[in-house]
């Protein structure tokens, strides 16, 4: 899954001290843990105290795309001992044999984990035996208050995807602007969804349906994309936008340093949406297995997890670490979803091939808009 992380220079990592050098090619050095994960999900802080309570040599590389890192995993000798993959495809991993499964007896920690977030990824990790959960979030919407109540009132249904799907809604909000995730495989579950079908439908027809849901609401649309809103809604550009939970999160927290005077909310719609994590995993070809489960067991510490959390504004699932993370997150029920709110939601699975080509086919259309 493509999620837009915080905009914060990568060079913070390389300030760490840690050796941002290419796994693969220092295959030869003995008893080094290469690491690869997303380009700013951690504290540098958390790598230098992994070193010095360890003892263990280490090197972090970076990735911004699943894909970048699923053509490293598919060549069967990504020269990392531990990878950071979306649950999506991690289940199309685990069907290819890329990673090895984890020994739990070495995961000490391992209790921590909530277990009805663990619950939900046995759907793309039967029995959770390849990896263990990092970080999650959301699908949610994010807007700018004062801008949708000038334009739909004091009963706008900020928490429904009403207020997307519904074309009395969306029309009136294309004044202020409305954008759409570039991602066929998050928006279209989220149509499906609305239309009262499996939001993980292996029907190709159904595409057509949710389809027809989209280019009716298509022309008010101001555009898609995957990264560009969250800079644009806190400049107040665009008054509404579907993206991710933490995503908002930063964006308000941008448009307050800024003092421009916008302001960003956000809301986990009451009908539910998909919830995504990012997994920690061991790959097959890995060279230093037993470190691995080291460093996976060193971030299962609550003390560990929950100051990550604030650094990339997301929540973790470790049930342990809540009470410490800044409370800011924790006590926001669009990042840190209550209980209740779980229940709606649902994870994303991977589609059969001819699914798969009827939602690529599809969304060319919607996003061509004719």
């Amino acid at each position: 899954m493509n999620r837009l992380k915080r905009f914060i220079a990568s060079t913070l990592l390389a300030t760490s001290g840690v050796a941002m050098l290419g796994g693969a090619a220092h295959a030869d050095e003995p008893k080094t843990l290469r690491v690869y994960n997303w380009f700013d999900y951690i504290t540098p802080q958390t790598l230098e105290s992994f070193k010095k309570d360890t003892k263990i040599p280490l090197i972090y590389d970076i990735f911004d795309t699943n894909e970048a890192l699923e053509a490293k995993l598919l060549t069967g000798n990504s020269g990392y001992d531990v990878v950071v993959p979306s649950n999506v495809f991690l289940a199309k991993q685990i069907e290819a044999g890329v990673f090895q499964p984890l020994d739990k007896s070495k995961l000490t920690n391992y209790s921590h984990l909530d277990p009805k977030l663990m619950k939900l990824l046995e759907a793309n990790d039967p029995g959770n035996k390849f990896a263990v959960p990092y970080m999650y979030g959301t699908i949610l919407i994010g807007f700018n208050p004062a801008k949708v109540k000038a334009v739909l009132g004091d009963n706008a249904p900020v928490d429904s995807w009403d207020l997307i799907f519904k074309e009395e809604n969306i029309s009136k909000l294309k004044q202020c602007g409305v954008t759409l995730l570039d991602s066929p495989s998050e928006i279209l579950p989220l149509a499906l969804q609305h239309l009262g079908l499996d939001p993980n439908s292996k029907n190709p027809k159904d595409y057509d349906k949710a389809e027809a849901l989209l280019m009716k609401i298509r022309p008010y649309i101001t555009y898609f994309h995957s990264s560009k809103y969250m800079a644009d809604i806190a400049n107040g550009d665009i008054c509404v936008a579907v993206g991710y939970s933490g995503s908002f999160s930063q964006a308000a927290n941008r448009a307050k340093e800024a003092k421009n005077g916008v302001v960003v909310d956000m809301r986990l719609p009451k009908e539910g949406a998909p919830i995504w994590f990012d997994m920690l995993a061991i790959p097959k070809g890995a060279k230093d297995v037993e470190d691995a489960h080291t460093f996976i067991n060193y971030l299962l510490q609550p003390k560990v997890i929950a100051p990550i959390s604030d650094f990339v504004g997301y929540p973790n699932p470790n049930k342990d670490a809540t009470e410490l993370v800044d409370p800011a997150i924790r006590n926001n029920p669009n990042l840190y979803p209550t209980a209740e709110a779980m229940k709606t939601l649902y994870t994303l699975t991977p589609l059969p091939r001819d699914a798969e080509r009827a939602r690529t086919r599809v969304w060319t259309k919607i996003k061509s808009g004719t």
